[in-house]
């Protein structure tokens, strides 16, 4: 038993759609988040600025005393999670692709048309079409990327016409043109505008894979044998820009848990001069 908590991060509010499932089923687990809405979003930045990032922000939580790390961020997840593992040997850290890669295998048969949508990075990087084919070789995959989705949602521009027309911008011809039956979201951030998906594309199946993630952190917990005892003290929630969006999102997200939530900042600057004292330390 261990009654450290889970740590949790994204690129901004995204990684927060998988945290009431988590809520929901272990309700003795602790949460630590992080969310970098400075700097969000991150699917369209450099491969070694991601990592950088994702470093200072592991480092963060490891401070904090996780026991554990959950990639809440497929662009993270699709392009330096083996860095981030080979940097924090002693604890499980886990993406959020493979769950929902095996899950859209075992959904899916040779007559399923996939669609992947998601940032440029993830869809850059195949990982959710290599993933899925490694357990289905006989899946047909079309992936596209949809880079203004991240920010009109970090604005909160959801429930509004705009949302409508960009999402109608990116997937109207992809659906059409591939005959796509099952669509995959593979951005943490997509689970906020599924209601919107399904009222343009009321015949799509969609696979959400922050639902998905949340069996892979039970086998993580059991396997190591980390389960919290008894609940814990709130959770809390980091952002590197605490702008009124990211409050609101949290609200709007958790107001029907019931549990304390603790808001905090620690910008990017605090976030960098961390690691380089780490790196100072030799460690």
């Amino acid at each position: 038993m261990d009654n450290r908590p889970i740590g949790f991060f994204d690129s901004g509010l995204g990684g927060l759609t998988c945290i009431p499932y988590l809520m929901e089923t272990l309700p003795q687990e602790r949460i630590v988040y992080f969310g970098d809405t400075a700097r969000t979003p991150y699917g369209s930045k450099a491969v070694s600025t991601i990592r950088s990032f994702s470093f200072e922000i592991s480092d963060f939580l490891i401070e904090n005393g996780v026991k554990m790390i959950v990639i809440a961020c497929n662009t993270v997840s699709s392009v330096c999670i083996e860095d981030l593992r080979k940097r924090h040997p002693s604890i499980p850290i886990l993406g959020i692709i493979g769950p929902a890669a095996h899950a859209t295998a075992k959904l899916c048969g040779p007559k399923n048309r996939i669609g992947v949508i998601g940032t440029k990075a993830t869809i850059r990087s195949n990982a959710y079409r290599d993933k899925i084919l490694a357990r289905n070789e006989d899946l047909d995959i079309a992936q596209t990327a949809c880079p203004a989705l991240v920010p009109l949602i970090e604005e909160g521009i959801i429930e509004h016409e705009i949302m409508d027309l960009s999402i109608r911008y990116y997937l109207d011809q992809f659906i059409a043109y591939n005959s796509i039956d099952t669509l995959v979201l593979g951005c943490t951030h997509y689970p906020l505008i599924r209601r919107n998906l399904q009222k343009l594309y009321p015949a799509l199946r969609i696979v959400d894979p922050s639902r998905e993630l949340l069996q892979s952190i039970r086998d993580a917990l059991e396997r190591h044998d980390l389960f919290a005892a008894a609940a814990g003290a709130e959770h809390t929630f980091y952002a590197s820009d605490l702008s009124e969006n990211f409050v609101n999102m949290i609200r709007r997200i958790f107001e029907s848990t019931g549990r304390d939530i603790v808001f905090k900042t620690i910008g990017t600057d605090a976030l960098r001069r961390g690691r380089q004292e780490k790196g100072k330390c030799g460690n």
